[in-house]
């Protein structure tokens, strides 16, 4: 077959890989109806991190199973199936306790390159969760958007403790920021803040459920933010860059009590010990424990409560992968849907 592979910064390249086999017994094939790249595959892509030979790529997935290993018994072949970006088993006491992306037995699913048009899933039967009948072809951004991106939004919104009667505010404008305004809302936030210098992206928002808008970044935006709450700030922030200023900016924007949820992929962030000591703020985060949450929001998609699909804003065939890297890396789409 053939898949995306990365070999350095901006060199993207869509090439002959291997086809994906059963290699344990736990394994599941698929046969991808859709994937996608993410905000942080452009961190590799950039170059800020590095990879030792060519890397297969993507890590964000749903399709048809198509074979699986002697010991799966939850999925079976011809089952439309979505997954965690972290493959995992599901039953270990991380797992239990609803951590599954930290699984003593975690498998990080960019390392088998889900931009491809078949792919290989360990530990199948913890990772993967069947939809009731095969979805129509409409719902299957939607779908595919709870692999990662609406997952690690919402657990970014878990994790900032949303409440009904809360504001929000949330600091990166990216498919991860515009669907934690998404579960923000779903979760009952009565102000939703959204930090955005980018007009298509402030639209997304509000028709996400974004209450206001504000433009200015750093020191400026905490302020603004203090000036819309009363000088205490937000009840709970969302942080979904992962740069030293995004998160300054939320653990500042928070007021003594709250809660900061944080997902983006940090690079270079050192947080102050005195400042933090002081801030009385809780800081919650990390990879999302995107299996946690599947069920409910495969739910909410199959029920067209939410689409949370509309944050792809380019879809493009599987071969052209590397113009869907250069669009996001340049800002001209939100995210990219390939369609193997």
């Amino acid at each position: 077959m053939r898949g995306a592979v990365l070999y350095g910064p901006g060199d993207v390249r869509f090439e002959e890989r291997d086809d994906p086999k059963i290699i344990e017994p736990t394994d599941a094939i698929l046969r991808l109806s859709a994937t996608c790249v993410c905000g942080s595959d452009l961190w590799p892509y950039r170059g800020a991190d590095t990879f030792p030979q060519p890397q297969p790529m993507g890590h964000e997935y749903c399709g048809v199973v198509e074979e699986v290993g002697r010991e799966v018994t939850n999925v079976k072949p011809g089952q439309f199936v979505v997954g965690s970006f972290f493959a995992s088993d599901n039953t270990c006491p991380i797992c239990r306790a609803g951590y599954q992306s930290r699984c003593v037995d975690a498998r990080l699913m960019g390392n088998e390159g889900a931009q491809a048009p078949y792919l290989r899933v360990p530990l199948a039967d913890g990772t993967l969760v069947a939809t009731p009948e095969m979805p129509p072809d409409d719902m299957v951004p939607g779908l595919l958007a709870t692999s990662d991106v609406l997952g690690t939004g919402w657990f970014a919104a878990d994790a900032a403790n949303v409440r009904p009667g809360h504001t929000v505010a949330v600091v990166g404008d990216g498919a991860v920021g515009l669907l934690g305004v998404l579960s923000a809302k779903q979760m009952g936030a009565e102000r939703i803040i959204m930090m955005s210098r980018h007009e298509a992206r402030q639209k997304l928002a509000l028709e996400f459920g974004a209450t206001d808008i504000v433009t200015e970044r750093g020191d400026e935006g905490v302020e603004r933010i203090k000036e819309m709450t009363g000088g205490l700030g937000a009840h709970s922030v969302i942080e979904a860059v992962g740069t030293q200023e995004s998160m300054m900016q939320s653990i500042r924007s928070a007021r003594p009590g709250g809660h900061v949820g944080f997902v983006g992929v940090t690079h270079g962030v050192e947080i102050p010990g005195m400042e933090l000591f002081f801030s009385g703020v809780h800081l919650h985060g990390g990879p999302a424990p995107v299996r946690r949450y599947l069920p409910h929001l495969i739910d909410l998609v199959l029920s067209e409560s939410i689409d949370p699909g509309r944050v792809f804003d380019l879809t493009l065939p599987l071969d052209q992968v590397a113009e869907g890297y250069r669009a996001m890396d340049e800002r001209r789409a939100i995210k990219t849907l390939l369609c193997p």
